[in-house]
């Protein structure tokens, strides 16, 4: 597959919850048969998993609420009834995600100026999380 579709980006929301949309824009592709190599490995990992893991889901779970709708709508409306978190615990999930690479872990940090270096944007200094990374690459900022 040479043609990559971006999903949305890390920042966006639904039901309250930052990266919610670009996960689900990810399931979409998988089961379209459109989900670039790239995103492949880490789908249900990662990120998403971060997400799964805040909100107590499985992959395979949400993959079906996923498979199982026509629209976001639907998906926010199953995400706002079945997975009960406060505006605290999706902001300390965001906070998480927002805080990679932990400035306390090298090898993360690397991981990081390794995927920069990758991308031809070594010299990014506005580049300082995962986030900020995903946005640059997929053409974002």
């Amino acid at each position: 597959m040479s043609e990559i579709i971006y999903p949305r980006s890390p920042r966006e929301t639904m039901a309250g919850w930052h990266y919610l949309p670009r996960y689900v824009d990810k399931i979409r592709l998988q089961l379209a048969g459109k989900l670039h190599d790239d995103y492949k490995d880490n789908l249900g990992k990662g990120f998403d998993g971060m997400w799964l893991k805040a909100t107590g889901l499985t992959h395979e779970e949400f993959m079906a609420v996923v498979k199982n709708s026509l629209t976001d709508g639907e998906v926010c409306d199953w995400v706002r009834i079945h997975v009960q978190k406060s505006p605290a615990e999706k902001d300390a999930h965001w906070r998480d995600v927002l805080s990679r690479p932990i400035q306390t872990d090298p090898a993360a940090v690397a991981r990081l100026q390794m995927r920069k270096e990758q991308s031809a944007m070594g010299h990014r200094h506005d580049i300082q999380t995962f986030v900020d990374y995903i946005d640059a690459d997929e053409k974002r900022i």
